[in-house]
């Protein structure tokens, strides 16, 4: 996967249960709306659904064409044993995880977060665009960011920076320091990328993840809007019209 056309991939939160077969369906209308409003692909996530439904998503499109267009999973929370197995079942071009490097602590369990780094290599067999210090998730004590950086370039072909939470805006200053330790390594903005701030954004990093930002009321329950995929574009291509 290229990085130097600022791709942007849309996320299907599938919506809420029950009603599974809804569920599937909006995923599908969405997955087309995003195709045909000129993003570069999409990532179907159990946000809202569960493994079940993005298993029957990605059933219901194995039959489809859709060019240039990318599909990506997004298994939670982190499962990227899960992420990869699909992979070898299912017409899957990336994957995204939250994270791929560093250790974590949550606040709801306190529970150590990591990756064992054997079994990831072991397994990983497609793209990955893999979070580094992201949302929901605090670094442990003594944690060195650029450290986490460069294990994280080791295993994904691009490094996806959030802010705060979902459809909370990424802050500018956090992008630019995580593209100055990675240096050539692609940088994806993964949070907070809406209409008005995807141009100056994407001026710094090298693609962008959005969800909420293309819904009505930014609300992720909600489903995907034409309109506000029309103007997305239309404000990221004015990234390329200079050049």
């Amino acid at each position: 996967m290229m990085f130097n056309n600022k791709p942007v991939f849309g996320m299907i939160h599938l919506h809420p249960h029950p009603a599974t077969r809804e569920a599937v369906t909006t995923a599908v209308d969405e997955i087309h709306i995003l195709n045909e409003g000129g993003f570069d692909g999409c990532i179907i996530e159990n946000y809202h659904g569960n493994l079940d439904d993005v298993i029957l998503t990605l059933r219901d499109i194995e039959k489809e064409t859709f060019g240039d267009f990318k599909i990506g999973i997004n298994i939670l929370p982190n499962n990227f044993e899960v992420a990869f197995n699909l992979v070898t079942n299912y017409k899957i071009d990336f994957v995204q995880l939250d994270y791929v490097a560093g250790s974590y602590s949550t606040w709801s369990t306190n529970s150590k977060r990591t990756i064992p780094g054997e079994l990831y290599s072991k397994l990983k067999n497609t793209t990955v665009l893999g979070g580094v210090w992201p949302k929901y998730y605090t670094p442990d004590i003594g944690s060195i960011l650029e450290e986490d950086l460069k294990v994280a370039k080791t295993r994904a072909e691009a490094v996806v920076v959030t802010g705060a939470g979902t459809g909370i805006e990424t802050s500018y200053d956090k992008i630019y320091n995580f593209k100055r330790l990675l240096g050539d390594h692609p940088l994806i903005v993964g949070a907070g990328l809406n209409v008005e701030n995807v141009k100056e954004q994407l001026t710094l990093a090298d693609g962008g993840i959005v969800g909420s930002g293309i819904k009505p009321y930014n609300m992720t329950s909600k489903k995907i809007d034409k309109q506000l995929v029309k103007d997305f574009i239309s404000e990221r291509n004015k990234l390329f019209k200079n050049e």
